[in-house]
């Protein structure tokens, strides 16, 4: 019974000292929406596990069209095809709900379906966290092209 006792402590141990993975992800990025009425907008976005593959998150942009202002909503689960940072670059696809709110002049404001396809870069070398580049294209109110900055994470993406 001692020995059982002594076994699930170390094994406590052992977990207690592994580094902590980081469960909120953000990104900062901007990205050209192309359609009948184009525009740009800066954006803010965080993300959560909802898997091994798979992050679930929330995107919000703001920036300018012809007509003046605008803004979009983006709600999308990213699979990644490498999860553990096994290669310095990581493809991945991403499926969601797009939100744009745009001036009436412009098409006013609607939801669309969202499909994007992205490739995540490296973390700094030596390092096991911090802002890696994304580059991405899509379609979701027009097509879009995006690029940014989002936070890495250690051995994961």
């Amino acid at each position: 019974m001692a020995g059982w006792c002594a076994a699930f402590s170390a094994i406590n141990v052992v977990t207690d000292a592994q580094t902590p993975q980081q469960q909120l992800q953000t990104e900062w990025r901007v990205d050209g929406i192309f359609a009948r009425t184009s525009g740009v907008e800066a954006g803010f976005g965080v993300s959560v596990p909802s898997g091994i593959y798979v992050r679930t998150g929330l995107v919000t942009g703001l920036g300018i069209g012809r007509h003046g202002a605008e803004g979009r909503t983006d709600l999308l689960s990213r699979f990644s095809l490498d999860p553990f940072r096994q290669s310095r670059w990581a493809l991945y696809g991403a499926a969601g709900i797009s939100g744009r709110y745009r001036t009436r002049e412009d098409g006013g404001s609607h939801a669309y379906l969202l499909l994007v396809v992205g490739l995540e870069g490296p973390l700094p070398l030596g390092q096991t966290g911090g802002w890696v580049p994304i580059i991405e294209a899509g379609l979701g109110g027009g097509a879009r092209v995006g690029v940014g900055l989002r936070r890495g994470i250690n051995a994961r993406r």
